[in-house]
């Protein structure tokens, strides 16, 4: 389940998280973005418990967008311990995300 988070609870969900998390930076007018939800959803279905995966509306929440310098959607984080380790840029198919999930177990 990818859950939806916000400039409010960033930090706890994502920066704090016992767990490594991909973070999607999205927006409802996107095309790629609606493109790759499908993705994370499966994706966080099969890493259940291994990984969390946030999704961020990036026109609801300015803050995190202009803090992790997001320039294009959709834009994908990965966080290991509070730092960003990783990102992937655009409706990339399941082979090229996959292994950038992988390595944060």
């Amino acid at each position: 389940m990818v859950i939806e988070i916000s400039d409010r609870n960033f930090e706890q969900e994502v920066l704090k998280s016992k767990l490594p998390a991909v973070v999607d930076f999205w927006a409802p007018w996107c095309g790629p973005c609606r493109m790759i939800a499908p993705l994370t959803e499966k994706l966080s279905t099969e890493y259940k418990g291994k990984l969390k995966f946030c999704k961020l509306n990036v026109d609801e929440n300015p803050q995190m967008a202009k803090k992790y310098q997001v320039m294009s959607i959709p834009l994908l984080l990965f966080f290991k311990n509070g730092q960003v380790v990783g990102q992937s840029l655009g409706a990339l198919p399941e082979q090229m995300i996959r292994p950038k999930v992988e390595a944060l177990l």
